[in-house]
């Protein structure tokens, strides 16, 4: 039961960020097709289970080298995410034969969506360190457990963006890519001390 709940409040620990960035194409998507909210969510909640693993495997098997990437988890985040929050506030304020330009779900494909996968769950490979402990099975359970709360907090959120995102369509995307930004500042500050 205490593994049960320790991975439970890891993964709701883990998912802020996620949950965060989920909100905010939610805000910028008001219009957003179930299907594409559903692969937001498993997006996150894939990379969320995966980063925890690999830190696992690499804490287990290559502590050394993990080591030194970890002083650069912060510089990726905030330098991923602050290049989606300002293309998306970019495209936002340019005006396309007077239309509003608005990140559209066209627009919004795979790359863009594996960018802020990696960019959301990159700090959580330091959960590895955490679960050094844990045998294979454990790891992969605990992993498993933050991705499948990962997915639920983000369904959630694309959820509550999409609600907010319909009454304030004139300013989503561009309070969508400010809160990228700011999640990116957060994650980069918050690793400083």
């Amino acid at each position: 039961m205490q593994f049960l709940l320790t991975s439970f409040i890891m993964g709701v620990a883990l998912a802020m960020d996620a949950f965060s960035v989920s909100i905010a194409n939610g805000l910028s998507m008001p219009k957003m097709k179930h299907s594409r909210k559903v692969l937001i969510s498993f997006s996150y909640g894939f990379a969320q289970a995966f980063m925890p693993f690999i830190g696992w495997v690499l804490v287990v098997f290559a502590a050394r080298t993990f080591k030194q990437f970890e002083p650069l988890i912060p510089w990726i985040a905030l330098i991923l995410l602050s290049f989606i929050g300002g293309k998306m506030i970019f495209e936002s304020l340019k005006k396309d034969s007077g239309e509003e330009s608005k990140l559209r779900e066209d627009n919004f494909g795979i790359p863009l969506l594996v960018v802020q996968s990696i960019a959301t769950s990159i700090d959580a490979l330091s959960v590895g360190f955490t679960i050094s402990h844990y045998d294979f099975l454990h790891a992969a359970a605990a992993s498993l457990i933050i991705g499948v709360v990962t997915f639920g907090m983000c369904l959630l959120g694309v959820e509550a963006g999409k609600k907010i995102g319909s009454k304030i369509s004139e300013a989503a995307t561009v309070i969508g890519g400010i809160i990228l930004i700011l999640i990116g500042i957060e994650i980069f500050v918050s690793n400083l001390f």
